[in-house]
């Protein structure tokens, strides 16, 4: 039996399959699958490391991007684009898997294109409100289709949906408190802010948290996942901006914060602020009350949406990118910080917005679906 996986480019793609895949290893150990394998095919491994852990064999493919604004790698992408559809239908063909997960993205379209093609079974899953391109391609020959919003649901056949949640790995779901402090070298007493800009990070909201950061500093600790193309310029800046301030020291700037890292982070948050992608699920995990600022320009608006879902449940606080300065993200922060009340009334709506048995539900779905394909070949 063959499970083959495909999706990625962003931490919003990637790791839900490895949530996903998780599940299905612990139900292959179960079930005494031992022929069982799981594949990952993307351009690229993204992590290889959490790939080689939870049992993924790696196949490369390219991927063109087709983007919604004039650029010439349009026109070269469209040369990628069919030599990752032709790469994609002989590699997929060799391995020709019982079922195809695919977690949406311009990377998943040349598996997801040989999948049809072989009439291979497609499972796909929605991380967002709004639907990308792909998925909604995707929907019309897939056979199950997994949502994380019920606002989702109308794009796709009604017969095919589920309301699964977005899958959140195990390795992140649980804050750690103990040993939190020092791990990240924080003062006893003082209110503790994380600032999440994705994986790759958000260059708008590092730069309003370096803009007001000499205020922030005075009242908060500051744990900053800035993000790698990010980090070397944001340290500089902060370095200048708190130069003489004698609460420095209060300023943790990170480029990624890997799992443990992550919820030690958040064991010691007391509000954290982030964008609106699949990190909305993490933070409900966590139950720590959240600023969300969305992507305005996002495909479909999809990040706007996710974002006031998550207000609308009571999960979270929005600030659009338009209305985002220093002063306002500050006064949000300590308003959070000082309402008890309204902290754990946002705890709670978290705790009815996350759906704790996404990855495994669509783990058992596939499953099922591969046990299925496998017996009819």
């Amino acid at each position: 039996m063959r499970i083959l996986f495909t999706g990625g480019g962003t931490g919003g793609h990637f790791y839900p399959i490895l949530a996903v895949a998780s599940e299905l290893n612990a139900l292959i150990k179960e079930k005494r699958l031992l022929e069982a394998e799981l594949y990952y095919m993307a351009p690229t491994p993204y992590n290889p490391g959490l790939l080689f852990e939870n049992n993924l064999i790696f196949r490369k493919i390219s991927a063109g991007k087709v983007r919604r604004y004039f650029s010439f790698h349009n026109f070269f992408d469209i040369f990628k684009t069919g030599f990752g559809i032709l790469s994609a239908v002989k590699q997929v063909y060799s391995l020709y898997p019982d079922v195809v997960f695919g977690k949406g993205g311009y990377v998943s379209f040349p598996v997801l294109f040989a999948a049809k093609l072989l009439r291979i079974p497609v499972v796909i899953h929605e991380s967002d409100t709004v639907p990308g391109r792909v998925n909604v391609w995707a929907g019309k020959f897939a056979v199950r289709i997994a949502i994380s919003y019920p606002e989702a649901a109308k794009y796709f056949p009604e017969d095919k949906v589920a309301l699964t949640g977005n899958p959140v790995r195990k390795d992140i779901q649980a804050p750690i408190t103990e040993g939190a402090s020092d791990y990240f070298g924080l003062e006893a007493g003082i209110p503790t802010v994380l600032i999440l800009g994705g994986s790759q990070g958000a260059s708008l909201i590092n730069d309003a948290v370096i803009e007001g950061l000499s205020k922030l500093v005075e009242k908060f600790q500051v744990i900053h996942q800035a993000g790698p193309n990010n980090i070397t310029e944001v340290k500089h800046t902060a370095e200048a901006v708190l130069f003489e301030s004698r609460y420095k020291s209060r300023y943790k700037p990170y480029d990624y914060l890997n799992g443990i890292a992550l919820r030690m982070a958040a064991g010691a948050a007391d509000v954290v602020v982030s964008r609106a992608g699949s990190s909305l699920f993490e933070i409900a995990t966590w139950k720590v009350p959240a600023i969300i600022i969305p992507i305005t320009d996002s495909n479909g608006d999809h990040q706007r949406q996710n974002a006031f879902a998550f207000a609308s449940a009571g999960a979270g606080q929005v600030i659009e990118e338009k209305n985002l300065t220093p002063n306002i993200l500050a006064s949000e922060i300590e308003r959070l910080v000082t309402n008890k009340e309204a902290a754990e009334k946002m705890k709670e709506a978290q705790a009815k917005f996350y759906r704790p048995d996404a990855a495994k539900k669509i783990a058992e779905e596939l499953l099922k679906i591969a046990l299925s394909h496998e017996i009819e070949k």
